[in-house]
Formats: structure tokens, C-alpha cells, sequence
């Protein structure tokens, strides 16, 4: 079973937000967005399959699909007919996922520095990474993983922080089989020529200096989606929600909020 929480507004005509994290797969990533979007919507966070208060393994076959039916399942249990849709890296491919292979479920798409297809200097991060884990051992890739998130100004502005999340992020790592899962789906991941099919209102997020995901990708998203419009950031890197909160979250709430959002 998924772990989820429901938070935020509980009027019965309220709109739902869901929203999904990337490879770490814990829905408290969101953190520094939680307080506007409750003003505004429900807002529905969860722990991807093999992370988190989730656990369990990751599947071996069915790749980003497989994840996305964890939302579909998500959104069934609660009812939910329709709902806007959050996702950053592979929460984002999740939500492409689910808007090719079911069309109206989500109304707003956000996707925050993700990509259609992985990018080739993508792919030698992920190379890196993996040579640690399996070379090098859980605390060296849980170390490693501030250097591919954020820039290295706010790191040192921020390193009582980023050792707590060292301490917790191995004592509660996911499992190697689950990461390497994980990382594998992201690269197979291709839905390049099928973004005209996409007609969601997307917002495409996305930051300059994002060491793991060239920015290019976004431009990609965005020229590609027939209704999507972009946010180029010029810092803040692969996790600019947590880095520019404030920026961010005003770009957020204005496309959500928007009674024509494009």
C-alpha cells in the first residue's frame, strides 16, 4: 500500500493538488510549498513505492508506468475524478505518464525540472552515481547527492542542514536494488514524440545552473506541449522549489490560481 497524507482545505468543492518527488521519493520534499498550497487547495503528498513510510521494493519491471499507476491508484481511493498535478524530476515523468495514457485526469500539470527523454550528460550523472553506490557504499552516494540538488553557496550557507539530512538519508536509505530500479526507469523513459498529445495546461519549470538536468530538456517540454508556458530560473539548481521557496512558490501559485493559466 502507497503512504499518503491529505492536507490543506476539506470543503467538499475544493480542488485537489497531488504532488510527487523525485528519485529520493518522499513526499516531505515539498515542504517549503505546503503552506501556500494549503491555503488553496487539498494538497495530497506520498511516498513513492520503496521509500519513505511506503517502503517495500521497487518493482522490476514496469519503469515510470508502474509509479504512475501508484498515483492512478492514489486518486482513485480518494475519489477523485480530476486533479492539478505536481512532479519534480521523475515525479514529473510520472505525471507525462499519466497524462498520455489518461487523458483528463489531471487538469494542471507542473513539472519541475524534468525532461521528456534523458539527456545524454543526465545519463553520466547517473553513471556516477550508481559507481558509488556500488563501488563506494551508501554513506559516499548519500553524501554525493547535495552536489546533483543544490548550488554550492547555498550547501555552505546550509551544511548543519545538509548533515542532518546525510545522518537520515542513511539510516533510512531505500535499498541499492531500489535506487538502481529507480535510476533505471528514469534513463528508459521516452515520451519525446508524443508530446503534442499532452494537451494539459503545463507549467515547465526549470534553473540554469541545474547541474543534473540541462535546462535545455525544459525548453524541450515547453516547445513541445501545446499548452505549456515556461519559468526559466537563473540559480537555485535541480531542486530550486527548496532553494528560491519564495520565487518559486509565487510562479506556482499564479499559474494554479490563473482563471486562464496560458
Amino acid at each position: 500500500m502507497i503512504y499518503f497524507e491529505v492536507q490543506g482545505r476539506d470543503e467538499a468543492d475544493a480542488q485537489t493538488i497531488l504532488l510527487s518527488s523525485g528519485l529520493g521519493g518522499s513526499g516531505s520534499y515539498w515542504a517549503p510549498q505546503m503552506e501556500m498550497l494549503q491555503q488553496h487547495f487539498r494538497v495530497v503528498v506520498y511516498d513513492h513505492h520503496g521509500t519513505g513510510r511506503t517502503g517495500g521494493e521497487v518493482p522490476q519491471s514496469g519503469g515510470i508506468a508502474a509509479m504512475a499507476d501508484d498515483v492512478v491508484e492514489i486518486a482513485k481511493t480518494l475519489n477523485l475524478e480530476t486533479f492539478h498535478f505536481m512532479g519534480h524530476a521523475l515525479g514529473g515523468l510520472i505525471g507525462l505518464d499519466i497524462a498520455l495514457r489518461k487523458p483528463g485526469l489531471i487538469d494542471r500539470l507542473v513539472l519541475v525540472n524534468a525532461w521528456s527523454k534523458a539527456d545524454v550528460h543526465s545519463g553520466r550523472c547517473f553513471d556516477t552515481r550508481v559507481s558509488l553506490l556500488e563501488n563506494s557504499g551508501v554513506e559516499a552516494f548519500v553524501k554525493a547527492q547535495p552536489l546533483f540538488l543544490y548550488p554550492a553557496q547555498w550547501m555552505s550557507d546550509n551544511a548543519e542542514r545538509l548533515a542532518r539530512d546525510d545522518a537520515h538519508g542513511v539510516s533510512h536509505f531505500q535499498g541499492k536494488d531500489n535506487v538502481l530500479r529507480r535510476i533505471a526507469a528514469l534513463r528508459a523513459f521516452d515520451v519525446d514524440d508524443k508530446l503534442a498529445d499532452i494537451e494539459n495546461a503545463t507549467l515547465v519549470i526549470a534553473a540554469k545552473d541545474d547541474l543534473l538536468v540541462p535546462y535545455s530538456r525544459s525548453i524541450r517540454l515547453a516547445e513541445g506541449l501545446p499548452n505549456a508556458r515556461l519559468v526559466l530560473f537563473d540559480e537555485g539548481a535541480h531542486a530550486v522549489n527548496v532553494t528560491d521557496a519564495t520565487l518559486f512558490n509565487t510562479r506556482l501559485e499564479t499559474f494554479l490560481l490563473a482563471s486562464e493559466p496560458n
